[in-house]
């Protein structure tokens, strides 16, 4: 059975490549691999959801679900400087890759690595959490994906998720309205629709 990009451990051979790309006004270098999400360059969903993110967040950290090589943290830890990130990825080779990403761009205080299946291993409550879902390793990831970030955000905390229309982008905002009783496309961009809910719960929720 073939590997994907979302396999926890992969057996792929190395073919490690490294470039630079720029990621919000940042020329920034990446070094990836065989069996990792979009090894040759930043792709356009991924790009889409940086552009519209809105920074506008509360205090706290910013979890990046689903990392690969990491140019979500690495690229906002660039212009948010104050901030703290988690990281989080399912394949120890991406995760591994965004641990060198992180200190090659000279980010590496500000970026905590965690080898995690979706929230398994992710602890606390974050100012924001932004993800683009593995839509191919099935739907019942991404729905879960979507339906643990309410248990960590802080309130007024935002999710952030970017999917295109044909690979469920509508049955996602379904979804986030249902869970977070609002929801708005903050862009749509070759067929990517970018999601965000803010969660308004309290904090003894």
């Amino acid at each position: 059975m073939p590997e994907h990009y979302y396999t926890a451990n992969p057996t792929t051979a190395h073919d490690e490549h490294t470039w630079t790309f720029d990621l919000l006004d940042h020329a920034l270098t990446f070094t990836t691999d065989a069996g990792v999400f979009s090894k040759g360059t930043v792709d356009y969903g991924t790009r889409a959801m940086l552009t519209a993110f809105n920074r506008d967040i509360p205090a706290g950290k910013i979890l990046d679900l689903g990392a690969g090589y990491g140019p979500v943290a690495i690229s906002l830890a660039k212009v948010l400087p104050e901030r703290a990130f988690v990281a989080a990825e399912i394949n120890s080779r991406a995760a591994e890759l965004v641990q060198r990403n992180a200190q090659r761009n000279h980010v590496e205080q500000q970026i905590t690595v965690v080898q995690s299946d979706r929230y398994e291993n992710v602890d606390g409550k974050f100012a924001a959490i932004l993800t683009n879902p593995p839509v191919r390793a099935g739907k019942q990831i991404v729905t879960d994906m979507i339906t643990g970030a309410a248990d960590h955000l802080v309130p007024d905390g935002t999710l952030t998720v970017v999917l295109q229309k044909k690979q469920g982008a509508p049955s996602a905002k379904k979804l986030m309205a249902q869970l977070f009783g609002n929801v708005q496309t903050i862009a749509k961009d070759k067929g990517y629709y970018i999601l965000e809910s803010t969660y308004v719960g309290t904090t003894n929720s």
